[in-house]
């Protein structure tokens, strides 16, 4: 490994972690950073998941004071993104990429297509509940788990944009700010990313020097990513949400 060469890898994690922690889909930085030095796709992608995964713990520890008060919607939530990530991880194993490939940027697109109308769909479902003399659950309905418990599966097979999907799903189903629902998507996140690192580390190919760099640049990533997100205000952390969520269809479907 050249000099050169650690420092892409290093800086390709730092990214990545800032984004994971802002939005999600730091794997678009570092798993093509992978590719391009001679790392073949699956390994790539498992050493990838593996080296994100310090970032992920970093950025949620950045969120702390977001996720005050937050635990049992954690507890629940967090049990969809567990069982999502075990499939996912399995599916990576077991599947032709090209099975997942074709559906990608379409959950990437609803995903962003949700976030914006986001408000518009939870004004609605308000209404209706004040209509009929309901509350909307405080953890959200049995759907959101269900959605969150799919993000997982996608998350564990590769995970880029996992963060602008669960955005969404946070957003329309549960009534809380955006800077909260991003600190719990965090948390969901490390959950998937970390269930599928045992896993790959038990019966998969890791290059474990980029693995390490990846997870070195990633902590530093995820305290800067802490920072520029809470700052972020409602409607431009929407739109860079949106924005990250356009350049990963691009990169699926044209890279």
């Amino acid at each position: 490994m050249t000099f050169l060469e650690v420092v892409a890898v290093l800086l390709a994690g730092v990214a990545a972690g800032t984004i994971n922690t802002v939005v999600g889909s730091g794997t678009l930085i570092t798993f093509p950073t992978l590719l391009a030095l001679g790392v073949p796709p699956v390994t790539a992608n498992v050493s990838n998941t593996i080296g994100l995964v310090p970032g992920s713990v970093s950025g949620s520890i950045g969120y702390r004071r977001e996720l005050r008060g937050q635990l049992p919607r954690l507890l629940r939530l967090g049990s969809a993104s567990l069982a999502g990530g075990v499939v996912g991880a399995l599916l990576l194993l077991v599947l032709p990429a090209a099975a997942f490939d074709a559906i990608v940027p379409v959950l990437i697109g609803l995903g962003c297509v949700l976030v914006l109308i986001q408000p518009r769909i939870s004004a609605a479902m308000a209404a209706r509940a004040e209509h009929r003399g309901e509350e909307r659950p405080e953890h959200g309905a049995l759907w959101v788990w269900g959605l969150v418990f799919l993000a997982g599966i996608y998350g564990g097979y590769f995970g880029a944009a996992q963060g602008v999907i669960l955005m969404a799903i946070l957003g329309v189903g549960l009534q809380e700010s955006m800077q909260r629902n991003n600190a719990t998507k965090n948390v969901l996140a490390l959950l998937v990313n970390l269930i599928a690192a045992i896993i790959f580390m038990a019966v998969a190919e890791v290059n474990w020097p980029y693995a390490g760099l990846i997870a070195v640049g990633a902590v530093v990533g995820g305290q800067i990513g802490a920072t520029v997100g809470r700052r972020l205000p409602p409607t431009v952390l929407r739109a860079v949400i949106v924005t990250v969520g356009v350049a990963a269809i691009t990169t699926f479907v044209f890279g």
